[in-house]
């Protein structure tokens, strides 16, 4: 029996607002209230970073304050992106048993095809970079990301139809290694858009959103029917918005976590992403880990997974770290994590070794 999904639009929304319905969205679902779901949403001038990201090291607040750009934390792992009403996102919230596959990288590979090969049906030749890219020519026309929330997943991409990259440059704090890594000058070079690629044949949204539809229906064996959003969609949404994610506090939950001077950061980047790690440290001898922060841009769910493993950390002897990470990892459930225990110690052990230079 092939699965339908229910496809809705949310408009433009506000930032904070749009990551709110995401939250009931999934809510709803695990709940049954609703059924599987296509969501495409865009949203105004936004720096929308990472649920594991530092706000100040990934956003330059002061362009976005003086431009009218918004400051959003998702839910969801992965990097700083800036968005606009010349991107299109969309969304898939499913059963995990929908599909048919278990495991979270092969269906990010399933639905990163899938969009692909909706990108095809505009006469683009787009294809699927692991770890989560669609791109076209070596350049990224579609960023990617999702977790596991219990038997529901979030799978969210968006689709660059237009946008004026120097607005992304400003607003983002674009790491030099990342573009180093690929030979590039700046991040507009690693991006590329519908309107430069199809010109003066750039179709409409509505084409654009059809085109991505019949990706998802052929490349997933789905059916896909328009419907509505709910009456309680949208007062959970406004409730999340309201009690957290709308916050101030929430977008700033992670912020300037190296600004002290006593905090001692590290940073690792492997094939998962990159974690930094900020430490302090106590005891006569400063032999004692007192608190450590950890950010970046890796995925990781439940996302809470990080908060226990900063909390199973205070108060551990600096030589017993790495066996209290091992410990943490083999002991907690997790159901996905782009990254290794061995990657958190790196990127700890990394801090660490700054100790000396602080002091010498």
């Amino acid at each position: 029996m092939t699965n339908s999904f229910r496809v809705i639009d949310t408009g433009v929304r506000e930032g904070r607002a749009n990551i709110a319905f995401d939250a009931a969205l999934i809510e709803e679902r695990q709940a049954d209230r609703v059924p599987d779901t296509i969501r495409f949403l865009r949203f105004p001038p936004t720096a929308l970073i990472g649920r594991h990201q530092d706000l100040s090291r990934e956003v330059d607040l002061e362009y976005c304050a003086a431009n009218g750009v918004g400051t959003v934390r998702r839910i969801t792992g992965g990097g700083a992106i800036y968005l606009d009403e010349g991107q299109l996102g969309w969304e898939l919230v499913f059963n995990r048993s929908s599909l048919g596959i278990a495991a979270l990288p092969d269906i990010a590979a399933e639905i990163c095809n899938a969009a692909a090969m909706g990108l095809g049906e505009l006469g683009v030749d787009a294809k699927f970079r692991p770890r989560n890219d669609i791109e076209v020519d070596g350049r990224k026309i579609s960023g990617t990301g999702g977790f596991f929330d219990g038997d529901v997943l979030i799978y969210q991409g968006t689709v660059l139809v237009d946008m004026n990259p120097e607005h992304m440059v400003r607003a983002l704090k674009i790491p030099e290694s990342k573009l180093a890594k690929r030979n590039l000058d700046s991040a507009a070079q690693r991006v590329t858009t519908l309107k430069q690629l199809l010109g003066d044949d750039l179709p409409d949204l509505e084409k654009v959103k059809d085109a991505m539809i019949k990706g998802f229906t052929r490349g997933l064996g789905i059916t896909a029917e328009s419907g509505e959003i709910t009456v309680g969609e949208e007062a959970l949404a406004r409730k999340y918005f309201d009690d957290e994610i709308g916050s101030n506090d929430f977008v700033a939950e992670i912020d300037a976590a190296g600004a002290d001077e006593q905090v001692l950061a590290g940073s690792y980047t492997g094939a998962g992403g990159t974690i930094d790690s900020y430490v302090k440290l106590e005891g006569p001898t400063r032999g004692i880990l007192q608190r450590v922060l950890i950010s970046g841009d890796f995925f990781v769910t439940p996302p809470r997974t990080v908060f226990d493993l900063e909390a199973h950390l205070q108060g551990n002897r600096l030589e017993e770290i790495d066996a209290a990470v091992d410990d943490f990892f083999r002991s907690t459930e997790i159901d996905m994590l782009s990254v290794t225990a061995d990657d958190f110690k790196a990127s700890i052990s990394d801090a660490l070794g700054t100790q000396g230079d602080q002091h010498g």
